[in-house]
């Protein structure tokens, strides 16, 4: 019986990482949205969310888990952003990881009494952000707006596993 019970939980577990795998989220499209949120730590999702406000898809943009050394000036630089677009663009330096990029959104919502986000980020890191901001919002449409990669298998075994840690941690009352 026990073995029969640890190969129906092995097979959940390979189900579900093939469907993880298999079904990444996809780029959103043109809708507008009070704010954009970029979660650093990935290629092309500060370029998207630039290029979104620049497109006049949002008001204002939070570049989520910038490290406190990144200056305005560092920006302007790598993309290229115009004074007039870059007073729109906020720093948010407290987030270390996607838990505290859910807080630290929280609050910059809040502040501005946003009521729709734009979520940016990587393809792979989609369901575990737009999962912790669920844990901290209530009344905000986000709309989820990833930014395809080819992730190798290694990484996302990482974050399947990252995603199911933290579903299970939530269940837990943490």
């Amino acid at each position: 019986m026990i073995r029969r019970i640890f190969s129906l939980l092995i097979l959940l577990w390979a189900l579900g990482f093939v469907l993880f795998a298999i079904d990444l989220p996809k780029p959103a499209g043109n809708e507008y949205t009070d704010g954009i949120v970029v979660l650093t730590g990935g290629p092309g999702r500060i370029q998207r969310g630039i290029d979104l406000l620049a497109a006049g898809r949002a008001q204002r943009m939070l570049v989520s888990g910038v490290d406190r050394r990144v200056r305005p000036a560092d920006i302007v630089a790598t993309f290229r952003v115009g004074p007039a677009l870059l007073t729109r663009i906020d720093l948010g330096r407290s987030a270390v990881d996607t838990r505290s990029n859910a807080l630290e959104t929280r609050r910059w919502i809040a502040a501005h009494g946003y009521k729709s986000i734009r979520l940016v980020t990587t393809d792979w890191h989609m369901r575990r952000a737009r999962f912790e901001l669920r844990q901290v919002l209530q009344g905000v449409t986000v709309v989820r707006d990833a930014v395809p990669s080819e992730p190798d298998l290694v990484g996302l075994l990482r974050e399947y596993h990252k995603y199911l840690l933290r579903r299970a941690a939530a269940l837990a009352g943490r």
